[in-house]
């Protein structure tokens, strides 16, 4: 093979900068692909999360069980309820997210130097700002992943991510899109704030014990996605019970108006349980 000789005085060029459609785009196809992977676990994540709802209170059973009752009852697709939605959130939250945050850093580039506090603000509102715009989608996966969870009558049976929107268009109005909005976007922020702060930390932690490259990669990115589930989980039950609610028969209203609010409610009736 033949081989490249350099003379004294050559100069490298540095590679052109990627377009950002290369950017946005690569950052959905990624996201896609990720939550292909996932995606059964968030189903579980989400059905586990609301069965306190539908189960009078009783806490869900431990993690193997609940998945191994799941099978049983709904074969392995049940863990695939939502899928298309999944995919489509991410075409909106991964494109937005990712490519909204090189476009910010490099915006802010221009004006002063790349330091911590830089990126953190930059990924913490890029993740706000990619949440707000994908939670309709995000409305329509949390409903369609919990859906076989319920009661037949109580059923909505929404035959696509499609259909999802279009009934909920119709029958409940715009507004009910943004159910949820504002603990996702708190959450998102969270999450790329959190990213920032850990991932780098984790990353000279897991170097001072000897671990480098791949492995310094994996370990630093699955230590961060630790820390930022337990931070975000409050606002995640948040999100889902208040996309997934339905309005009181009584009186029409519905159940969870606000983040604080749902938070609270959730943690009386967790203490509630306990103490019980």
């Amino acid at each position: 093979m033949a081989s490249v000789q350099f003379r004294r005085g050559d100069t490298v060029q540095p590679a052109a900068p990627l377009s950002k459609s290369v950017i946005f785009g690569t950052s959905g196809l990624g996201g896609v692909l990720g939550w292909i992977c996932v995606h059964p676990f968030n189903t579980l994540a989400v059905r586990m999360n609301l069965s306190v709802m539908s189960s009078g209170g009783a806490p869900p059973a431990p993690f193997a069980s609940f998945a191994s009752d799941l099978i049983k009852r709904e074969g392995v697709a049940g863990l695939y309820a939502g899928l298309g939605a999944g995919c489509l959130r991410q075409v909106f939250y991964a494109t937005s997210r990712y490519g909204l945050f090189e476009t910010f850093r490099d915006a802010l580039a221009k004006y002063r130097k790349t330091d911590f506090a830089q990126r953190f603000a930059t990924a913490s509102v890029a993740g706000g700002c990619a949440a707000l715009i994908s939670c309709p989608v995000e409305v329509c996966l949390v409903r369609m992943s919990n859906d076989a969870s319920q009661p037949e009558a109580a059923r909505r049976n929404y035959k696509s991510v499609f259909d999802a929107g279009a009934r909920i268009a119709t029958e409940e109005g715009a507004a009910a899109f943004y159910r949820g909005s504002q603990p996702f976007v708190m959450r998102a922020m969270l999450v790329g704030g959190t990213q920032v702060a850990t991932y780098d930390q984790f990353k000279q932690l897991y170097g001072t014990l000897g671990l480098s490259g791949l492995a310094n990669q994996f370990s630093s990115s699955m230590s961060a996605g630790l820390i930022y589930s337990i931070i975000t989980m409050p606002f995640e039950t948040a999100k889902n019970r208040m996309a997934f609610q339905t309005p009181d028969p009584a009186t029409g209203k519905l159940p969870f108006t606000g983040t604080m609010q749902t938070i609270g409610a959730a943690a009386r009736s967790s203490i509630k349980r306990c103490a019980s």
